[in-house]
Parts: C-alpha cells; structure tokens; sequence
C-alpha cells in the first residue's frame, strides 16, 4: 500500500483524524487515542505501525511480516517489516480492525460524542 492510501484509508474511517508528530510521523487518532502511524511518508519500508488484537499481533510476528513496534509493542502495536508486507486489502483489515479497538476502549459519552454508536 502506499503512503497516500494508507492515510486516504485511515481518514475514510468514522471520527479518523491526522496529525503530524514526532518528527514527521503521521499519526491517526479517534476520540485522540492513536490507532496507527506512519512514520516519514518518504520511507518506503517499514514505515506503517497500527494497533492489533492479541492474536494478529503474534501471528504477524510469527510470519515475519511485522515486528513490535517500538514504544507501543506492550500494547499490542506491530511495524510491518515493509509497506508491502501484506496486501493492501489485508492491511485495509487490519486499520479497520484497529480502529475499532480504540473506539472500543473510548467512553460511552465519547462514542456518543463522535457519533460511533
């Protein structure tokens, strides 16, 4: 997936915003909590970071299409090991899949706030 998609795909999802950070680091949030990063648009490697559940974080490592991204591994965050690595369908998946465990985690007055249920 490209670096232009990955946001496009990130700003499509409910509440999605972007801010840049960390020295260049694209950071989409919902209800300001991060559920992926994409450090320096002109990286052509190992530049996407999201969120993952339990199980999709040790099998992406498993596979060795990811490692524990660094700072946010203890909270289940992968870097996949090339901005190739999966599919741009699969890593669609996997964005929504974060997504939505962050919205998961935002207060009932949040959601309601940000219009997600």
């Amino acid at each position: 997936m490209t670096p232009k998609r990955f946001e496009a795909h990130c700003l499509r999802l409910p509440a999605a915003t972007k801010v840049v950070q960390w020295e260049g680091t694209s950071v989409f949030k919902v209800g300001g909590k991060m559920f992926a990063l994409a450090r320096g648009f002109v990286e052509s490697s190992g530049g996407f970071m999201f969120k993952t559940s339990n199980m999709a974080y040790a099998m992406l490592i498993e596979q060795g299409l990811a490692r524990p991204a660094p700072y946010l591994a203890r909270a289940k965050w992968v870097q996949l090991v090339d901005n190739e690595a999966l599919p741009d369908s699969e890593l669609a998946a996997y964005l929504d899949q974060a997504h939505a465990l962050v919205v998961a985690k935002l207060t009932r007055k949040a959601r309601k706030e940000l219009r997600l249920g």
